[in-house]
């Protein structure tokens, strides 16, 4: 999933970011509310992680302007303040999320999760299809009992298919939610990516068709009935 962090703490960045990264996720980095507010402009993401106190422009004056626009994005608020009235304005304004500094990442990263299930209408965090399974909070995908390893960002591919099962995905929608600004993505890289994820799926239940022109669906594979003999 592609995720806006705008804080202006660069050492607190840097974690996030590498944190977020190593788990297959497009991570943009902003460190000033102006920029951010530009960025937010014209490009889409799955989740806006947002500081509350940022040069030139506050977090609550952002997303403040984020939600007049109709940008229902999901926010996580970041507070090193300890005052509940910080934290009920921030809801107020429109944050779906607060959490405050410092925390541990383990939490961080459980609120992540759920923000962006929520985005994509996904209540649990475990999608189950027949024998398969795709469980994000633990980063495991099964088949049969059996473990299927995948890549980080072939696993963040998986989830963006799934998350829209039966419905046509574009590339550009695939392609904002594997690479950030800084990351080298060729002409070629969702379709390398497409197929890996094709090859290691080969025996699930599962069939990622591609639609010229449009995208790719991820839909189940009917299971064959024998009538008796």
């Amino acid at each position: 999933m592609r995720i806006l962090l705008v804080e202006d703490n660069a050492d607190l960045a840097d974690a996030i970011i590498r944190r977020m990264r190593r788990s297959g996720h497009a991570v943009d980095w902003q460190s000033d509310g102006v920029k951010a507010a530009s960025v937010l402009k014209y490009q889409a993401f799955d989740l806006v992680v947002l500081d509350i106190g940022l040069p030139r422009l506050n977090g609550l004056s952002l997303l403040a302007g984020l939600r007049e626009r109709g940008d229902a994005t999901p926010v996580l608020m970041l507070t090193a303040r300890d005052g509940i009235e910080d934290r009920v304005n921030a809801l107020d304004v429109g944050a779906d999320d607060y959490l405050g500094k410092p925390f541990d990442f383990r939490e961080f990263e459980a609120r992540c999760r759920v923000l962006l299930r929520r985005n994509r209408g996904q209540a649990a965090g475990a999608v189950q299809i027949g024998t398969f399974t795709f469980d994000s909070a633990a980063h495991r995908v099964t088949s049969d009992g059996e473990t299927i390893e995948l890549p980080n960002r072939e696993f963040r591919l998986l989830e963006i298919l799934i998350g829209k099962i039966g419905q046509v995905v574009s590339k550009d929608e695939i392609g904002n939610g594997l690479f950030g600004f800084d990351d080298e993505a060729g002409p070629n890289a969702i379709e390398l990516y497409v197929g890996r994820l094709r090859k290691r799926l080969a025996a699930a239940p599962l069939r990622i068709t591609t639609v010229r022109g449009a995208g790719y669906m991820i839909e189940p594979i009917e299971p064959v009935e024998h009538g008796d003999d």
